[in-house]
């Protein structure tokens, strides 16, 4: 039952935004590139929530499932945000660059190239960590401080936009990311200070 009810929590925690984005009015006499760019922007916020309640071992998963589809959503957080920037570079080129370059007179455009970075960062070290002389501790404050800037960047990214997104369930997910995701580091702060105690 209680695995039940957390997996319902999640689902309708992802799907309202994504749903409630569908019957945006602002969706009308728009191409379906720009469509599927905005669209692929929700899904990677939505899948934000996803990664932190994987890394404390919120969800009813063992140790091993958990680490598996932290990754796999990892790399789906990773293709959403391509596919966010290619369908805007497809649509508006001037806009991208002006906000790659930090040059956009929008400031929600900077919030979101730091959070993109940030995913790019995320990613190349996980590709990479087998071959980097970091050690586990360093590799996890290195993780969760990017999953901190993932996160704080995502969330003022969409919040600035008056956009796609249903305002209700935007701020809902993003208080459930930010949750989610301090969580994660206050709980990292804690082992840390137990481990410091106990040595």
């Amino acid at each position: 039952m209680r695995a039940t009810l957390i997996w319902t929590a999640l689902a309708a925690a992802i799907i309202a935004p994504v749903a409630a984005a569908a019957f945006s009015p602002q969706l009308q006499w728009r191409d379906g590139i720009y469509i599927a760019s905005g669209f692929a922007g929700v899904v990677g916020m939505a899948l934000l929530l996803v990664q932190p309640l994987l890394a404390a071992g919120d969800l009813p998963l063992s140790q091993s499932d958990a680490r598996r589809v932290h990754r796999v959503t990892g790399t789906l957080l990773l293709g959403a945000v391509l596919l966010h920037v290619a369908g805007l570079w497809i649509t508006s080129p001037p806009d991208v660059v002006d906000a790659l370059t930090f040059t956009s007179p929008t400031p929600f455009s900077v919030w979101g190239v730091i959070a993109m970075w940030g995913v790019f960062a995320t990613a190349l070290l996980a590709a990479w960590r087998r071959r980097l002389p970091l050690r586990p501790m360093t590799w996890r404050r290195v993780h969760l401080v990017l999953g901190l800037v993932i996160a704080a960047g995502t969330v003022t990214h969409a919040l600035l936009i008056e956009g796609t997104m249903e305002v209700v369930t935007k701020w809902l997910l993003a208080g459930f990311v930010l949750v989610a995701t301090l969580r994660v580091v206050w709980r990292a702060g804690r082992f840390r200070d137990f481990a410091r105690r106990s040595g």
